[in-house]
């Protein structure tokens, strides 16, 4: 990102990253992911909603309901893709390869994205653990050593019962988890806080996870080879 805005503006690298530690950031990361919360408080101070999940009730139709949900999910998907940091994925990446044990947190909604990375991790031979009990993932992190990799989901970033977890894919803005966080692996939806069940905000995650999931093969491709294509025919034989 750096270097594409020293291309088009004609000035070097070095003195973009003075510009934002002149502004009071520690560098272009820092100024993007404030920008993105600013812009994330305006557009929740204009649809702001309220208790009544109006975002669910006024639907007319079906057909209507199918629209809306298709327009939420991918604008979900390409909001979350603008914000990503190719190098932060993939150091992410290179951090669960080389890990002991890859430890994986979250609960409810966030819980069932967790669950998909997990089951990914198992296919290509990594060892990770998951369980949808909270009390089980608490004796996950009290277990946890210093060559494992924690990784929490979390969509608010203010889930009280998994704030101590130090690596988190989590919603941009200011939130305790990622002010916690060694890396952080933004969000971006247009989900509305009270609507009854999270939608394009679990299908935003689970972008995040394909991306991340997908790095790590590419990245690591003559060691996951194996297991993939051994998972593969496993599994092929319960086809019907």
């Amino acid at each position: 990102m750096i270097a594409v805005l020293a291309e088009k503006s004609g000035v070097s690298q070095v003195m973009w990253v003075r510009f934002c530690k002149a502004l009071g950031f520690s560098g272009l990361k820092d100024v993007k992911k404030n920008l993105f919360f600013q812009l994330s408080q305006q557009r929740a101070e204009v649809s702001a909603p309220s208790m009544d999940f109006l975002d669910t009730r006024t639907y007319s139709s079906v057909d209507g309901i199918i629209s809306g949900i298709e327009a939420g999910s991918l604008e979900a998907i390409r909001s979350t893709a603008q914000i990503q940091d190719a190098s932060v994925i993939e150091e992410v990446a290179a951090k669960i390869a080389a890990a002991d044990t890859v430890r994986l947190f979250g609960v409810g909604a966030s819980g069932l994205v967790a669950n998909d990375l997990y089951y990914k991790l198992l296919r290509v031979d990594v060892n990770a653990v998951f369980c949808t009990d909270l009390h089980v993932q608490l004796t996950y992190i009290t277990a946890a050593k210093p060559s494992d990799v924690a990784i929490l989901f979390s969509n608010s970033g203010n889930t009280t019962e998994i704030l101590e977890l130090a690596r988190a894919v989590t919603k941009y803005g200011a939130n305790q988890l990622s002010e916690l966080a060694d890396f952080v692996l933004p969000t971006s939806s247009p989900e509305l806080q009270f609507r009854s069940g999270a939608t394009s905000s679990r299908l935003a995650a689970l972008f995040v996870v394909d991306v991340l999931f997908t790095t790590l093969c590419n990245k690591n491709y003559s060691t996951v080879a194996k297991p993939l294509a051994e998972s593969y025919s496993q599994c092929s034989k319960h086809h019907a």
